[in-house]
């Protein structure tokens, strides 16, 4: 196996380690960024819909078993997102820095917004500002952290 094969694969196993240490076992919570959502916007353009959604239902599982308050909402979401993300590699050719910005930025919002419908997490008066202003911003978060790792990434001779 050539490093070509293997080496997006294990990245994608490293962001979701990476997610887990720094909610988990540092605690840092929301103010680390969405490594998970990350890896599955990643990993979605590299298969088809089904092995996307599988992918995504995967990762859902592993943030429900997190949290306790809406399990099943987060496996949804990523389930969606998953055969979503996919379904962009037919639509747009190419990894420009340009399209990668606003791909996962339309992602993690949408990430976002699908979750707080499925899980209910949000009261009737807070939803326009947890969706024009919250996860706008932690899009913009996430957008900036992916764009920087894929630099990286790109500097030592992969592709994503």
């Amino acid at each position: 196996m050539n490093r070509g094969t293997w080496g997006p694969w294990f990245f994608l196993v490293l962001l979701v380690v990476a997610h887990l240490l720094l909610h988990v076992t540092f605690g840092i919570g929301r103010g680390a960024p969405d490594l998970l959502t990350l890896a599955l916007l990643l990993g979605a353009r590299r298969v088809s819909g089904g092995g996307a959604a599988a992918l995504g239902l995967g990762f859902g599982l592993l943030q429900d078993s997190l949290s306790a308050l809406a399990f099943g909402a987060a496996s949804a979401t990523y389930a969606v997102l998953g055969l979503a993300g996919s379904r962009t590699r037919d639509l747009f050719v190419g990894d420009s820095a340009l399209f990668m910005g606003l791909y996962l930025f339309a992602g993690k919002w949408l990430h976002d917004i699908l979750y707080m419908v499925l899980a209910d997490s949000v009261r009737s008066g807070e939803v326009v500002y947890a969706v024009l202003v919250d996860a706008p911003i932690g899009a913009l978060y996430m957008t900036g952290v992916g764009l920087f790792i894929m630099g990286a990434y790109r500097a030592m001779g992969w592709r994503i």
